[in-house]
């Protein structure tokens, strides 16, 4: 029998609301006793946790593993391992790989290569074929082939039609559609906010308009078919009060941000370039505002990393014309202990529940909690270490505008299923 003892930790359990210095006794892949001065075997590896923190393995549900099809940017693997650098131990992948994730056979195929890894890398399907935005998939062949959800991540649903009737399949029974809400119609050029940086660069951007509208129209959709509807990464403060309105209102919504939205402003784009490109693009201090509020009332439930490698080439083209998006599996707890926890805006398990059991509620995985007899599924973090980020990292890519900056935090140990997958 296997046995991991850690010694001393700052154990926090969101869930549960604990938060004391314990021990923890991990045997056979699940957490086997919480307490003081526990009785090991001989054969024990002890991690001494003495001043770290001792929390459930964070949970992303917004990753682009890029495979099928687009390995030259980043593959499951090297994913994987950026995710257990993190502290990272369930990942879930979007579907916009080439080809896309629309078949049940290429979602088999998918999972078998994801099955491999040391992590829990689950993907979700696409809700219409080949992301043609008119053609609903097969949710239930989908779903037996593995599919945890159904997203079009990347490609706005425009047509309110196809989104009814799709949020009316799911209804029935309680699967998650993930909506990125961008109306293109009203968008000059991807990637940055329509306010001064674009101006200056003498382009018309993305206002927070096509964002807000689509995110008011979706959720009063949502509301009417009483279907669940998850709101990817908000940038817009508009946004946040739309969706907690909708809450209000009874809708069964939830919604994400990215660590990058309310870390950055548009301002990033003079110093960062492309490496501060996104769908949706940083807004402005106003907007973080909001978000950071969203974040404490509740109205945002979850904070993902949209992970979003790109090479370096593909990164050094015009900023009109480079590919949008980041990583950010390596810095995402190190952000939110820098951006939210050192200022006062969320306590360490406040900030832990949007990266553990939140998630893990949305899809109904047993795992984002620290508690006897569940999933040895553990982080283990050093919450006041600084530290400057790294030009290079496990993933694959290396395109973040936080490269060179000072965060707070560092992971020392990611525990998935009772086994120690990265160490520092």
């Amino acid at each position: 029998m296997a046995h991991l003892l850690i010694k001393n930790g700052r154990v926090i359990d969101p869930k549960s609301k604990l938060d004391e210095v314990a021990d923890v006794l991990i045997a056979d892949g699940k957490i086997v006793k919480i307490g003081t001065h526990l009785t090991v075997p001989s054969n024990v590896e002890v991690i001494e946790a003495a001043g770290l923190v001792v929390a459930p393995g964070l949970i992303d549900v917004h990753v682009h593993f890029r495979e099928p099809g687009q390995t030259h940017k980043e593959t499951i693997h090297t994913g994987a391992q950026a995710a257990a650098a993190g502290g990272f131990t369930t990942v879930v992948m979007m579907a916009n790989t080439n080809p896309i994730l629309s078949s049940p056979e290429l979602v088999r195929e998918t999972l078998e290569i994801a099955a491999q890894e040391k992590i829990h890398v689950k993907t979700i399907a696409s809700i219409t074929k080949d992301f043609d935005g008119i053609t609903l998939t097969d949710f239930e062949a989908l779903s037996e082939a593995g599919a945890v959800g159904f997203s079009d991540d990347g490609i706005p649903l425009t047509n309110t039609g196809v989104l009814r009737a799709a949020l009316q399949k799911t209804a029935k029974t309680n699967q998650l559609i993930s909506i990125h809400e961008e109306d293109p119609n009203l968008i000059g050029t991807l990637g940055i906010n329509d306010g001064e940086i674009a101006h200056q660069c003498g382009f018309t951007g993305a206002p927070t308009v096509s964002e807000y509208s689509m995110v008011a129209r979706d959720v009063m959709v949502a509301y009417d078919t009483h279907a669940r509807l998850h709101i990817q990464h908000l940038s817009a403060g508009e946004s946040v009060d739309v969706v907690r309105f909708a809450k209000k209102l009874g809708a069964r919504v939830t919604a994400e941000v990215t660590p990058q939205h309310f870390s950055l402003t548009e301002q990033a784009v003079l110093s960062h370039g492309t490496n501060a490109k996104l769908n949706p693009p940083l807004r402005r201090s106003d907007d973080i505002v909001k978000i950071i509020n969203g974040l404490k009332d509740g109205t945002i439930d979850v904070i993902a990393t949209d992970h979003a490698p790109h090479t370096k080439t593909e990164k050094s083209a015009a900023l009109a014309k480079a590919p949008s998006g980041m990583i950010g599996l390596e810095t995402s707890l190190q952000l939110g202990l820098t951006h939210l926890v050192a200022t006062g805006d969320l306590t360490l398990s406040e900030l832990l529940a949007k990266m553990t059991i939140n998630p893990a509620n949305l899809y109904g995985f047993d795992v984002g909690v620290l508690a006897e007899n569940s999933p040895a599924d553990l982080v283990i973090f050093d919450a006041e270490h600084e530290f400057t980020v790294p030009v290079h990292f496990d993933s694959k890519a290396e395109n973040s505008p936080f490269v060179n900056q000072k965060v707070i935090g560092q992971v020392k140990f990611t525990i998935c299923d009772g086994e120690i997958v990265y160490r520092k």
